[in-house]
């Protein structure tokens, strides 16, 4: 069979070389064609678990409460006093301004805010009408004072100095896109649960089809409403210090990033490829050739995710140079292989050397190949869709880069004519065989090296976390850090938390309990008793089917309205008691609650409120009031209260899932609220399941990588000690990088996580080359040690200049401005050397210690034919 697909290859491509590389050419331009439909991909869906119930709630809650995306700007006047009319003037001007932009549902200011202590209102005052600061005869400092103190706007409208305030863009909801995703999704789980029928398959492709179109207009409106507001930002810099925020914004420039990552690293590899072979081979055909196959391979995969609308994320912005880099491996090591044998076989022609070489190299590439898609392929068990689509969009990259090398290179090598000049001599193998003679001559510090690594790395492991700071994702010249940092140390923090409370079941209508229901509703028992009289004169009076209408003939909000229970005073005490409890914590900033407006009110009221009052107070709060204070906190048709928080990035001992049991731990143990009755949500919540996602979905991943890999192996080598041998330095590497991340601090995150399956999946293809070589050398005299150094003076070099180029060539996202880019090249260029390290020691050390192989038979000496050795080795 082997033999008939040689035939076959040497026919098809070595016979027709010019065909095969216009066939290329004519692909390649046809997935050039949908570059321009390339898109990339930052949405919140991007940060979220696939399959996570929490994201379905929290859209219902957005819904529910209207609290769609917002955008934050914040003022600072440079010339002084932020109440100044020049001040004012100038941030009214903005604000219009603000308000004027696509998109922008409303915008709220101090200038638009109402106040209730500039001068201190009565309820019944408050119920007359609102002030604000565009008021005329309002007191400026009676209102700073306000802004300052107050619990409605303390730490959210104005910093703690008085020289910082917020301007809050709230966004238009997106019901069509919630109505969507909410369908899609169910969709989905119904699919994954009891399965779908042809027309629900058909629904769920075209609901799914039409999301994917409405939210990519949405995401250009999105960067189109950012770049708006920027450029009249720009307008009023001269006069104020502005910094923007909000996940809008976050999105707008991640994607920034992403296609800044793609261009500037691109071209940098590439740049540096060129460089590299240069330097490695010194003939211009083996620059252009590689070069050209890389390249070529990098365009017909954009083109292809392009015509398939597959989208790029923050995990996979780092797609376009890894797999330049994974098809120049593939090509340097069938360069090194082509040169081999032109040193060796001067007198063969090009079909002989083209052939040669394809034959030889085709087992250990397909096989290097074939490890490094599972070590991808594995990633598609971590649950995180743009993991999932990483993991598959490098199996296919993988795939395209083989088939281009084998078709490309040799292809052009049956075109260009037999040189020599300028070739030179290549001595890297005296470099590599410094590595074979310290294996045999120091074999203990070897072993013991790999021993301490093991155990270092062990320590590490264990200190691994999942925690991380948002903010520190950019560098601290990013206006992303800059504005995270301003909104969250001065203005009350920055990703959101929510608390949703249900209605307890016990929570009974007043009228029903055993004691007299209007004894909570009058001050004195002279009140108690002259209701108790009026009832007995007029038995009619409680069933006046008018009385529903008259908030003076309720026995209090709940006796007549069960759906208001979170408006009574044991419902706001209980609000008042969780929200008081969320304030307390270190990691928390601004909480906001009904608590909020019932401490105003009772503050205003100079005492306690009861039932009677506060419904009294619900129905006469003008509609200012309740837009701020009631309606994004209190839902009566669903009997449900909802408490927000924003939470500090910043805190440097912030530990998202500690928080979000802590609450839960107060709640159902110290105030005795059932699990069912509440829930919390945000995109805290969001994010920190995917995090804790992440120590599951590693040991599933790698796992799922050594697994598939040691079986690769058995089918290669046919013996599970050399399949095992093999396996060893790489799981040594996987364990470096991920204890030096422990070590370091380092946490994992979505895209640390994909390291070590890369460095097993990449390292990996070292042990195959050097191992497939070693068989092929061992046949020639079966001496372990003279195959050693044969070996790492052939194939070491290959992999010497592989490996050094891919270290090189991670290294250079080290100059990104997106952290986890820098952690990706650091980290993988860390992985990688301990990968070149235990493959030119650890791993032939073990070879020579173990002795795997078995004896060559008789014949198999040193002048054997290379075509009888070809022929062990296979």
């Amino acid at each position: 069979m082997l033999l008939g697909l040689k035939t076959w290859y040497e026919k098809l491509v070595l016979g027709h070389p010019k065909i095969i590389l216009a066939l290329v050419a004519l692909l390649t331009l046809a997935a050039a064609a949908g570059l321009p439909r390339f898109k990339l991909d930052a949405s919140a869906d991007s940060l979220t678990l696939e399959t996570d119930d929490s994201l379905d709630f929290f859209r219902e809650i957005s819904e529910r409460y209207n609290s769609g995306d917002f955008l934050v700007v914040t003022y600072r006047y440079k010339g002084g006093d932020l109440f100044s009319d020049e001040s004012l003037a100038t941030m009214r001007r903005l604000q219009d301004e603000l308000a004027m932009v696509e998109g922008v549902a409303s915008v709220q200011s101090v200038l638009n805010v109402p106040l209730l202590y500039s001068p201190k209102l009565s309820i019944t005052e408050v119920a007359d009408g609102i002030r604000t600061l565009s008021s005329p005869e309002v007191d400026r400092e009676l209102a700073r004072q306000e802004f300052l103190e107050s619990p409605i706007y303390k730490d959210l409208i104005m910093s703690a100095d008085g020289e910082t305030t917020a301007m809050m863009l709230n966004l238009t909801l997106d019901q069509k896109g919630l109505d969507l995703v909410r369908e899609r999704d169910a969709l989905r789980r119904q699919r994954n649960e009891s399965g779908l029928d042809a027309a629900q398959a058909q629904r769920l492709e075209a609901v799914s089809a039409e999301y994917l179109q409405h939210r990519t207009a949405q995401e250009d409106a999105a960067r189109d409403r950012v770049q708006e507001v920027r450029e009249i930002l720009t307008q009023y810099e001269g006069s104020a210090e502005l910094f923007l925020g909000g996940l809008t914004m976050i999105t707008s420039d991640m994607i920034a990033f992403i296609q800044s990552d793609l261009m500037v690293f691109g071209a940098g590899i590439l740049i540096f490829i060129v460089v590299t072979l240069l330097l490695i081979f010194r003939q211009a055909r083996w620059v252009l050739l590689p070069l050209t196959t890389c390249v070529t391979t990098a365009v017909i995969m954009l083109g292809l995710l392009s015509w398939l609308d597959w989208r790029l994320t923050v995990i996979s912005a780092n797609f376009v140079a890894l797999l330049l880099i994974i098809t120049l491996a593939i090509t340097i090591h069938l360069a090194v292989r082509y040169r081999e044998y032109f040193a060796e076989h001067p007198e063969w022609d090009r079909f002989q050397l083209a052939s040669a070489t394809v034959a030889f190299m085709a087992k250990p590439c397909l096989y290097t190949g074939l490890t490094t898609m599972v070590a991808f392929i594995s990633l598609v068990v971590s649950g995180i869709r743009p993991v999932i689509d990483f993991g598959w969009m490098m199996t296919m990259g993988v795939t395209v880069a083989l088939v281009l090398s084998f078709l490309i290179i040799p292809a052009s090598l049956m075109l260009l004519r037999k040189r020599d000049a300028g070739q030179g001599a290549d001595n890297s193998h005296a470099f590599t065989q410094v590595f074979s003679r310290f294996a045999e001559h120091h074999k203990g510090v070897v072993l013991g090296v790999a021993v301490v690594a093991a155990i270092i790395s062990a320590v590490g492991i264990s200190r691994l976390k999942v925690e991380n700071r948002f903010i520190d994702y950019f560098d601290d010249s990013t206006e992303i850090h800059q504005g995270m940092l301003v909104i969250d140390q001065r203005l009350g923090g920055t990703i959101n938390l929510d608390v949703v409370l249900n209605k307890p079941e016990e929570a009974a209508p007043a009228f029903e309990g055993e004691e007299d229901p209007f004894a909570a509703e009058f001050s004195s028992e002279d009140d108690a008793a002259e209701a108790e009289a009026e009832a007995e004169a007029d038995p009619f009076a409680a069933e006046d089917p008018f009385a529903a209408d008259d908030p003076f003939a309720a026995s209090g909000s709940e006796s007549q309205d069960p759906d208001a229970y979170w408006f009574t005073v044991a419902g706001l005490n209980q609000i008042e008691q969780l929200h008081d409890f969320l304030e307390a914590q270190p990691e928390i900033g601004k909480v906001q609650s009904l608590a909020t407006l019932y401490k105003v009110a009772q503050d205003l009221n100079d005492g306690g409120l009861n039932d009677f009052e506060l419904a009294i107070a619900r129905q006469s709060l003008p509609e200012e009031i309740n837009q701020v204070l009631v309606n994004p906190y209190w839902s009566p048709q669903a009997q449900q209260a909802r408490i927000t928080m924003r939470v500090m990035e910043t805190d440097p001992n912030l530990r998202r899932d500690e928080l979000i049991r802590r609450i839960y731990a107060y709640a159902e143990n110290e105030m005795g609220i059932a699990p069912e009755n509440i829930r919390q949500t945000g995109m805290l919540v969001l994010y920190n399941n995917m995090l804790q996602s992440l120590f599951k979905s590693q040991i599933l991943t790698l796992g799922a990588v050594f697994a598939g890999i040691l079986l690769m192996f058995l089918v290669l080598f046919r013996s599970l000690s050399l399949a095992v041998i093999a396996l060893v330095p790489n799981m040594l590497a996987a364990c470096v990088v991920l204890g030096g991340m422990g070590l370091a601090n380092i946490p994992l995150d979505m895209m640390t996580i994909t390291i070590a399956a890369i460095t097993v999946g990449i390292g990996v293809d070292h042990a195959i080359h050097y191992l497939y070589r070693f068989r092929a050398e061992f046949a020639k005299d079966g001496d372990y040690i003279a195959t050693m150094h044969r070996s790492h003076a052939t194939i070491g070099r290959a992999m010497f200049y592989t490996a050094i180029t891919i270290i090189a060539g991670f290294s250079i996202l080290a100059l990104s401005k997106f952290v986890p880019s820098i952690y990706f090249g650091l980290l993988t260029a860390l992985a990688m050397s301990a990968a070149l390290l235990g493959s030119l020691t650890l791993l032939p050390l073990l070879l020579v210690l173990i002795k795997p192989l078995p004896k060559p038979a008789e014949g198999n000496g040193p002048g054997k034919p290379a075509a009888a050795v070809e022929a062990c080795a296979g």
